[in-house]
């Protein structure tokens, strides 16, 4: 997957619509050229907000060297985002009913306007300047014919975001759920979603539950895997338990989500800097097997799963098992792998930086087709 965005001039506007701050700023070639420019949300109100909105974009707008190409950016469903109408949201109360954000930016601006939700346009992000093409160079250099094509991208914090990208596409669905992780179900709670220990307050909450302390005295999860880490005071014993629980849960999802689009994966978000901790039960969990009515067993997923983060493991990733075999009734042979891989790794770049490439490719890309 070759990214030639660093190469084109067209300006974007983007946002970084979090609940506390919207965050406006514009991108070209890759990179962001102004200063980012913080508002209130108001999301209290909808008519305040959207003015926000608005304020943001026209602020963002007058100090760029040039007219802006399109505005793209991520926002929180449920939404239709092809037609940028969002939907009920959560954690914006104000939004009800179903809003036309995309075509009111539209009309005021009178340039195309793009939403997706952050975790497609970070895994879009990863796939063209992330751990996708890093792995494909690195296939390339071990002198191995393989290459990986389709990529999970997860984020994990306030909850459970996936996005899928598959021969340079995004996943959305036909109903713009393509990619909601956050729907499969929990392993250790089957009566509920994964969210249930895959977000910020399923850890508080895992950890209040073992270590029988009041939620409201629970920290965050960094304060968590202090404690796990043995660096602050605290039940250590509930902390590594709840991070290893995090990790069964977390494996399992992830083994659904291979099984189905059969890729690798990157973690992003500010709990995957945790991965020391939940990573060897969602590796066990990845590895697992099933057994069938006669006691025997076959493998969870039949790639074999490899740590990316682990330099032994990614070498025998890089590796595979290639081989040269005949071609039946020619003198000729050909070069054959027979080793089904996938792989987990951490991004090495910041979670909104990818969402902001994401969202600039997008954009790009749906301009060339217009």
């Amino acid at each position: 997957m070759k990214n030639t965005t660093n190469k084109d001039a067209r300006i974007v506007m983007t946002l970084d619509a979090g609940g506390t701050n919207f965050v406006f700023s514009a991108i070209q070639e890759n990179r962001p050229i102004i200063d980012p420019i913080r508002l209130d949300p108001n999301s209290h109100d909808l008519t305040q907000c959207l003015e926000s909105i608005i304020t943001g974009f026209e602020l963002v707008k007058k100090i760029l060297p040039a007219v802006p190409a399109a505005i793209s950016f991520a926002f929180p469903g449920p939404a239709d985002y092809p037609r940028g109408i969002i939907g009920d949201l959560p954690n914006l109360p104000a939004f009800r009913g179903g809003v036309a954000l995309g075509p009111m930016l539209e009309h005021h601006f009178d340039i195309p306007v793009y939403i997706n939700n952050d975790g497609n346009l970070f895994t879009y992000g990863e796939a063209l300047g992330g751990l996708l093409p890093e792995l494909n160079e690195n296939l390339r250099e071990a002198e191995n014919l393989k290459r990986f094509k389709n990529l999970v991208g997860i984020t994990l914090g306030t909850g459970f975001g996936v996005g899928l990208v598959s021969n340079n596409q995004l996943i959305t669905g036909d109903n713009s759920n393509g990619g909601e992780g956050w729907l499969l179900r929990d392993f250790l709670c089957t009566d509920s979603y994964v969210e249930e220990h895959l977000s910020r307050e399923g850890i508080r909450r895992s950890y209040a539950l073992k270590s029988k302390s009041p939620l409201a005295e629970v920290g965050m999860p960094v304060d968590i895997y202090h404690i796990a880490k043995g660096k602050v005071s605290g039940n250590q014993e509930a902390a590594l338990a709840t991070y290893n629980d995090f990790g069964t849960v977390l494996g399992e999802a992830l083994a659904n989500l291979i099984a189905v689009i059969d890729g690798v994966v990157v973690l992003g978000g500010g709990v995957s800097a945790a991965f020391d901790l939940f990573s060897p039960a969602m590796f066990q969990q990845m590895r697992s097997k099933y057994i069938l009515p006669d006691g025997n067993t076959v493998a969870r997923l039949p790639q074999q799963v490899f740590n990316l983060e682990n330099p032994e493991e990614k070498k025998k990733l890089l590796l595979g098992n290639q081989k040269e075999i005949a071609i039946p009734n020619t003198d000729k042979k050909i070069t054959y792998d027979s080793m089904l891989r996938t792989g987990v790794g951490v991004s090495k770049n910041d979670t909104a930086a990818m969402i902001a490439l994401g969202a600039y490719a997008y954009a790009l890309e749906k301009l060339s087709l217009q």
